[in-house]
């Protein structure tokens, strides 16, 4: 009998869950979680075979794309020029176009590099690609249905895809991914306000500001 026991104590502390293993069951966040790396921005810029000159709206997107760069990333923007496309001349005639609009979007010569590669279809036009490298939050791909959704609802536990879409509007949304790692450093506070109250308390006075009721807006009949 004691035997008999001890089996059954040991069988049930095999099958118990670790609280990591618990949470990961259980908590979205860990099922989906959002993954914080370095990846490229990209700036598609398509070429008809027949342009020469790039247009002012085309420039300004060119120079706002710089600007994201040294905001957002290293400030380094490499050109990416296909060849053996049907719009190669053009292709070429436009590069310097597009070295100026980064130029005025505050880039330096050195900050900008050029290399090509190779067009899959040598009868289509193949753009121009801007990239440069920023820190991205990324999830995995949404969509996953495994089992049906309703079978955990005995065992109070959530379905495979529960919180993938919550996880990936909000890596898509935030605008500084560093901020999901660890917080920003806070403002100082206002050396001003800090004499005022102190002075206050000093001689025994109200250091909260004076509010009046019914003081505010009013709506005219």
């Amino acid at each position: 009998m004691v035997l008999l026991t001890g089996l059954l104590v040991a069988g049930c502390q095999s099958q118990k869950q670790s609280n990591a293993e618990l949470l990961a069951s259980h908590d979205y966040r860990y099922q989906h979680p959002i993954v914080v790396s370095e990846a490229p921005e990209t700036l598609d810029l398509p070429i008809g075979r027949n342009t020469r000159r790039l247009g002012g709206p085309v420039t300004d997107s060119i120079a706002s794309f710089a600007m994201d760069s040294r905001r957002q990333g290293n400030g380094r923007v490499e050109i990416l020029v296909p060849t053996g496309a049907a719009n190669e001349a053009a292709v070429h005639a436009v590069t310097r176009d597009i070295r100026g609009a980064l130029k005025q979007g505050g880039l330096s010569r050195s900050q900008i590099s050029t290399r090509t590669y190779p067009s899959s279809d040598p009868s289509a036009d193949a753009p121009i690609r801007l990239s440069y490298a920023r820190m991205k939050a990324t999830t995995g791909e949404c969509g996953s249905w495994p089992k049906n959704i309703g079978g955990g609802i005995t065992q109070n536990t959530n379905y495979q895809n529960f919180g993938c879409a919550t996880q990936s509007n909000l890596a898509a949304m935030v605008e500084n991914p560093s901020d999901l790692i660890t917080p920003r450093s806070s403002t100082p506070g206002d050396q001003n306000r800090r004499a005022v109250v102190f002075e206050k308390y000093r001689k025994g006075e109200t250091t909260a500001s004076q509010y009046t009721e019914g003081v505010g807006a009013e709506v005219s009949e």
